[in-house]
């Protein structure tokens, strides 16, 4: 399929269940809100090697906050519901806590509930108190600069789906990045999903298993253009970068909305300023129980 010069290619992204959550972070101005939901998810790219996968999913103007203050949404993906709640406390408690000015509150709803303030409280030393308004649970906890204000718990769904991908294939690293912070520019402003890599972007695809004893997954060989002529590449002669993008969702709609977004934007840019060609990785559709066809997704 050619759209705009790019080829598409006729293939899927296999994706995985996950179980999500989301918070809602403010601050006294946008530059620590933002700076709190930043630290909160660093080292948040794989469950791999993370424990979990969190990344902004939007800003949040003063109107649209419990607070009347800047905020951020923030996203955090796990295999497991009692990874997620570690992986939860953990981050709140080291890197929202810990900001300047910070408060949070509940950013997703549901049957489902993690602890947040209920849990956190205990560093109020006895101090901590505990008030309800507008049907809502909160803890006010005293530290140095006041009082840190954090909604008792909030939502988890059950229905997150991770590992929705595309990869994107160029003539040099330049036109792969172009092609992929374009890309990135398009997800992040669909709700509901997330791009956990660095600045949304990945460059070093895996796949399962490796030759050495223990490794998950190493280095995805047939993409990488070093090694073209030595294994069974997947690259033809003018593809000599690739970059992929990684998204999660808190549905599986919102991850075949996000990539859709993306392919829009990349197909949008041409192959003379960015990606010559799209794909995306699966295996086989042996793994995860949700495919994503490239076919399926274009304008």
């Amino acid at each position: 399929m050619l759209v705009n010069g790019v080829f598409v290619e006729d293939t899927f992204a296999e994706a995985f269940g996950m179980r999500a959550t989301a918070i809602v972070i403010t601050g006294p101005n946008r530059k620590w809100a933002r700076q709190a939901a930043v630290t909160m998810t660093g080292f948040a790219t794989s469950v791999i090697g993370c424990g979990c996968e969190a990344a902004i999913d939007t800003e949040l103007s003063e109107a649209e906050t419990p607070d009347g203050r800047p905020g951020c949404r923030v996203m955090i993906f796990a295999v497991s519901t009692d990874e997620l709640q570690k992986q939860l406390l953990n981050r709140l408690g080291q890197c929202v806590l810990t900001s300047p000015g910070s408060a949070c509150f509940a950013g997703m709803n549901g049957p489902n509930q993690l602890k947040l303030g209920a849990a956190i409280r205990y560093f109020g030393d006895g101090w901590q108190i505990s008030k309800k308004f507008g049907g809502r649970h909160f803890w006010r906890i005293p530290v140095m600069d006041g009082e840190f204000v954090c909604e008792a718990a909030t939502g988890m769904t059950k229905d997150a789906v991770g590992g929705g991908n595309l990869l994107l294939l160029a003539g040099s690293s330049a036109k792969a990045l172009a092609a992929a912070e374009a890309c990135v520019a398009a997800i992040e402003k669909v709700p509901g999903a997330i791009m956990p890599f660095p600045g949304g972007i990945v460059r070093s695809g895996s796949k399962i298993g490796g030759k050495y004893k223990g490794m998950i997954a190493s280095t995805n060989d047939a993409f990488a253009p070093t090694l073209r002529g030595v294994v069974k590449s997947a690259l033809a002669s003018d593809v000599n970068a690739v970059l992929e993008v990684v998204i999660d969702g808190e549905n599986g709609d919102a991850v075949g909305r996000a990539m859709a977004a993306g392919i829009r934007a990349v197909t949008a840019l041409g192959p003379m300023k960015g990606a010559s060609r799209i794909t995306a990785g699966n295996y086989g559709g042996k793994l995860g129980k949700f495919l994503y066809h490239l076919k399926d997704l274009l304008p």
